[in-house]
């Protein structure tokens, strides 16, 4: 099942193991995928004197994990390959304590205050989202044993998948209610469960921390912001949700200069690992929460209760898709509304679905679609379709795609369970019309995360913070590059050069006494 190449990486990468680990697993004699199950975990284990199998007969397909005989709060009802299989690992490594993924101090001490829960992730082997969503979760299980964590493969489990209704993953449940769908990071999922279920009080340094810049945000405008002001002398520190932020969700990128394809997890790798090369504080996990201050200093708070204080702050928090707002449609996020076709396509197979947006994600969604959906139809507000030429040839040839464009959605209808279809007005004519459908796929572009300075600096109608041609805000001695700006052409190559732009500003402006 594991070619030698993957072996010898395994090996090497539990060679510095010290505790003892067991799979302990549980499969029916009967069950068609036990020999995979076990095949795969004892591969796994052939990798480290210090990790071994225990097989015992049990009423469906399940294992869990031991360090030193004391089991961890996680169970796989899954096969984990595929994306998942990075999961299996990490659930080793970080019980070892080891992994770029583990959290700081103080993210550990707010997973230590979470109160006893029972959370359930449902995933899909072919979904890109999940293993950061379960990666996370199993975190919560390492820090806090109280929190008990399944990790449930709807594949595997397609009738308890089917009663709770689940279209789209990662599907995440925490004692038996429905707490997120779709793409987060371990601050995200903190909050709604903090949110959720409450939290202890958390001991959160009274210390201000203090730089010469601040960035808020990790993505490609984020990280060039950073490396550009830690090259010209800066003691900088980077905030943010997750490093690469929305670049995590996309699968092919093949306008990236100088490379001619390459994917959005592998790119925020490489944002990683150039970050690290330069002596950057990286907080993960967090946003911004409030920031006060004057001409001469700012002081940032984020939401775990920290602050920091620096001259000069660049807000770099990028876009999150946008939503249409209608009547169903939050009701059914999870259940019929996706919006992530590599996630949430395969729950479709064979059925009929609407792809909301005529830009290029609706085209490259549709033409994704088509290969598993046995219907496919694209509704697009203006009275053409906005995407690339040659994404809308390639769509034209696809016989199960219908265009509809003039179109306005009305409503998302449901039977309180699922989806079952769409109502769209024909904005030409005013006259109403219902697609009977499977599921509806938001794919209208996306919104400007600037919530948190909205108030502080100026923002035009569509939330965009206003900038210069030098990246400057209307506040002395506070940036903004990259998609949460006016900057025309949402773009990674953009981004990344408005990022360079707002730190030689705010270098500019330093050497010059302006901050």
């Amino acid at each position: 099942m594991l070619d030698k190449s993957l072996k010898d990486q395994i090996t090497s990468l539990f060679s510095s193991l010290k505790s003892e680990y067991k799979f302990r697993i549980r499969v029916a004699d009967e069950h068609p995928d036990r020999n995979q199950l076990i095949e795969l975990l004892e591969e796994v284990a052939s990798c480290s004197p210090r990790v071994n199998c225990e097989i015992s007969t049990g009423s469906s397909l399940e294992f869990d994990i031991t360090q030193d005989g004391q089991p961890l709060s996680v169970l796989f009802r899954a096969i984990p390959t595929g994306h998942e299989f990075t999961t299996l690992l990490l659930a080793i490594l970080n019980l070892e304590g080891i992994g770029k993924n583990l959290p700081d101090s103080a993210i550990k001490s707010k997973i230590k205050t979470l109160k006893p829960a029972k959370i359930k992730s449902y995933i899909s082997l072919t979904c890109t989202n999940c293993p950061d969503v379960v990666q996370a979760l199993n975190l919560l299980s390492i820090f806090n044993p109280e929190i008990n964590h399944e990790i449930v493969d709807g594949a595997l489990y397609q009738d308890e998948a089917a009663e709770r209704n689940i279209q789209a993953v990662p599907a995440v449940f925490y004692n038996d209610k429905l707490l997120h769908v779709g793409r987060a990071d371990l601050g995200e999922l903190l909050q709604k469960i903090e949110e959720r279920g409450g939290i202890g009080e958390t001991v959160v340094s009274q210390e201000v921390k203090n730089y010469d810049v601040i960035i808020a945000g990790g993505g490609p405008a984020g990280v060039t912001s950073a490396i550009y002001s830690a090259r010209k002398g800066f003691k900088v520190a980077v905030v943010a949700g997750k490093v690469g932020g929305q670049v995590n969700e996309t699968m092919a990128i093949e306008n990236m200069i100088s490379q001619t394809r390459t994917t959005g997890p592998e790119l925020s790798a490489a944002l990683r690992a150039h970050l690290a090369d330069y002596n950057i504080d990286l907080f993960e996990n967090r946003t911004v929460t409030d920031v006060q201050g004057d001409d001469n200093i700012r002081m940032i708070t984020t939401n775990l209760g920290e602050q920091f204080e620096a001259k000069a702050l660049i807000v770099a928090t990028g876009a999150s898709w946008k939503k249409l707002n209608v009547p169903g449609e939050r009701d059914y996020i999870g259940s019929g509304v996706a919006f992530c076709t590599h996630c949430d396509g395969p729950f479709y197979k064979g059925k009929k679905v609407v792809v909301v947006g005529g830009g290029n994600s609706g085209l490259e969604a549709a033409i994704d679609l088509s290969s598993i959906a046995s219907k496919v139809v694209v509704l697009e507000f203006l009275d053409t379709l906005k995407g690339d030429q040659v994404l809308q040839d390639k769509l034209k040839t696809m016989p199960n795609v219908t265009i509809i464009t003039n179109a306005a959605t009305q409503t998302i209808e449901g039977d309180g369970t699922k989806v079952t279809g769409l109502n769209w007005q024909d904005r030409a004519t005013g006259v109403t019309s219902l697609i009977e459908t499977d599921g509806v796929f938001v794919q209208i572009g996306l919104k400007a995360n600037s919530s948190p300075f909205d108030k502080l600096v100026d923002i035009n109608r569509f939330g965009e913070i206003k900038i210069d041609e030098h990246c400057r805000t209307s506040v002395k001695g506070i940036y903004a590059a990259g998609d949460v700006t006016t900057v025309p052409f949402k773009q990674i190559v953009i981004a990344m050069g408005e990022g360079s732009k707002a730190a030689l500003s705010a270098f500019e402006d330093n050497i010059k006494g302006n901050i």
